[in-house]
C-alpha cells in the first residue's frame, strides 16, 4: 500500500510504501496526489520512502510506475527516494535519468534531509 506523508513543506508531496504496492495504490493514492500537486503548483516535488515495512511492487504497480514517465517532462522538479536498499537506489537512479529535474537518494536516517532538499526546490519555484 502507499500512504501519504503528512506535515510536509508547502508544494511537497510525499509517500510511504508499506507491504505490497499495487496498481490500485497508484490509481487511488499516488496519481490523485500528483494531479492535485500539478493543479496547485504546476510541477512535481516529491519524496517517496521505501523503508523496512516495504516488501515489493506488484507487476501492475511496476506498469503504473513506468507510466509516470509519460507525464509532461516540464512537470518534474525534485524527487527524493528514501531507502536503505541499494538495489532500489540503483533502479531509481536509472529511472531518474529518464526524466528532467533533480533526483537524489537518501538513507532512511536522513528522511528529514530529503524532505528539506525537496522543500527547497518547491520553495524556489513557488516564491
Amino acid at each position: 500500500m502507499i500512504e501519504l506523508l503528512e506535515d510536509l513543506p508547502e508544494g511537497v508531496i510525499g509517500f510511504r510504501a508499506v507491504g505490497t504496492v499495487t496498481a490500485a495504490d497508484y490509481r487511488e493514492v499516488l496519481d490523485p496526489a500528483m494531479d492535485a500537486a500539478i493543479e496547485t503548483t504546476g510541477k512535481l516535488d516529491f519524496v517517496i520512502v521505501l523503508g523496512e515495512e516495504f516488501d515489493h511492487y506488484s507487476l501492475g504497480a511496476m506498469v503504473e510506475d513506468a507510466k509516470l514517465i509519460g507525464r509532461p517532462l516540464s512537470l518534474w522538479d525534485r524527487a527524493a527516494l528514501v531507502t536503505d536498499r541499494d538495489v532500489l537506489i540503483g533502479i531509481a537512479v536509472a529511472f531518474g535519468g529518464l526524466v528532467p529535474g533533480q533526483f537524489r537518494a537518501f538513507p532512511i536516517a536522513h528522511l528529514d534531509d530529503a524532505i528539506a532538499w525537496v522543500g527547497e526546490g518547491a520553495a524556489a519555484t513557488t516564491t
